[in-house]
């Protein structure tokens, strides 16, 4: 039996409707391949499925952090705190408009950002609080919310791989005053292309988005530029794709969440491994992602028995040489770069290949 992490049939099932929706738009009178009629309603299924009031889609999910930061105002001698354990644009997307990330340590088990490493982290320069989700764990946005009250900050949620995730009734990415999602293929809502999308609560954060999307146009009127702006448009086909999956995606969601209560159920107190915490509020399933004591080993088990596996982020972002921070330490972040391993948990897995994975971590872990 061989698994690979990554599967190669996410959309066989929706091959018939992706050919359906290449020719509806390639011969369309109207010739529109981007920010068209199909984008418009995309982003308004998004907004009204999540509660926001208004969905700019974007090209990708980097690309959103970025342009809704430049929308928050974020310059140059600005600081925005960010998880010291996760994906590169986090660091990036203020260090590129001259802000500074400062790095806030993560829960040693959820390996999300930690509140109380935030409130270390704060000082009279940060001007945006931008917690990310990570793996099938949401962060504790309450907490992060009330942090960034108290100390007059804009909240950014990145919801990159959450999307669909919901915390104490509140969908992710409304926790904030604006939030992310990402498309790319192995998200939770992925495509097969590269896309992201920004929800806010903020119409007038939203209109400034959505024109720096677009050369800083505003919609309506071509060629008439209100802001400086960039090229971060979404395409047609993957809106009408993406329209004709979204009514799917509550079972797709169920079905990688029931994978995940399984491994729980089935790994809880194996000696050496540590599973991800119980339960279905505040959870996403995007990865499954085990902390192991011997990492190295287990992946090389999992390999000889089929079973693929991925390691993230093997280094904190502030070790990064794009990053490079020092005066301090950010000992969970380490210790989750030498520990997770993530197991596959997408929704084309079949109950025997489910049950295969988790008996070869178990087998492991007990020998």
């Amino acid at each position: 039996m061989t698994i690979p992490f990554f599967p190669p049939d996410l959309f066989e099932d929706d091959r018939e409707a992706l050919l359906e929706v290449v020719r509806e738009v390639a011969l369309d009178p109207e010739q529109r391949f981007i920010l068209g009629p199909r984008t418009e309603r995309f982003e308004t299924a998004v907004r009204d499925a999540v509660g926001a009031a208004d969905a700019i889609a974007c090209s990708s999910g980097t690309s959103a952090l970025a342009l809704v930061l430049r929308a928050m105002g974020v310059g140059p001698g600005d600081e925005v705190v960010v998880p010291a354990y996760g994906c590169a644009p986090l660091a990036a997307a203020p260090a590129l408009l001259g802000a500074t990330p400062v790095f806030a340590d993560v829960d040693p088990w959820t390996m999300v950002v930690d509140p109380v490493e935030v409130e270390k982290s704060v000082t009279g320069r940060t001007r945006v609080v931008m917690p990310a989700h990570m793996f099938s764990v949401m962060a504790d946005m309450p907490a992060l919310r009330a942090i960034a009250a108290d100390v007059g900050a804009r909240l950014l949620e990145d919801s990159a791989v959450a999307q669909g995730g919901v915390l104490g009734g509140r969908a992710a990415g409304t926790w904030g005053d604006a939030g992310v999602y990402s498309f790319v293929q192995v998200k939770t809502f992925g495509m097969p292309g590269e896309g992201g999308m920004v929800v806010t609560g903020d119409p007038a954060l939203g209109r400034v988005v959505r024109m720096l999307r677009n050369h800083g146009q505003d919609g309506r009127t071509r060629f008439l530029h209100h802001r400086i702006g960039v090229n971060s448009r979404f395409d047609e086909i993957m809106a009408a794709f993406q329209l004709r999956r979204l009514p799917g995606l509550p079972a797709r969601l169920e079905r990688r969440a029931r994978i995940g209560d399984y491994y729980t159920e089935r790994f809880t107190g194996l000696p050496g491994v540590v599973a991800p915490p119980p339960g279905r509020d505040g959870r996403c399933f995007y990865v499954y992602s085990l902390l192991a004591d011997r990492r190295d080993a287990l992946r090389d088990h999992l390999a000889a028995h089929g079973v693929g596996s991925h390691v993230y982020y093997p280094t904190p972002l502030p070790h990064q040489a794009a990053f490079r921070t020092t005066g301090r330490d950010w000992p969970a972040a380490e210790r989750a770069c030498a520990r997770q391993l993530a197991i596959p948990i997408h929704p084309h897995l079949a109950d025997a290949q489910v049950e295969h994975i988790a008996d070869e971590v178990c087998r492991f872990a007990r020998t």
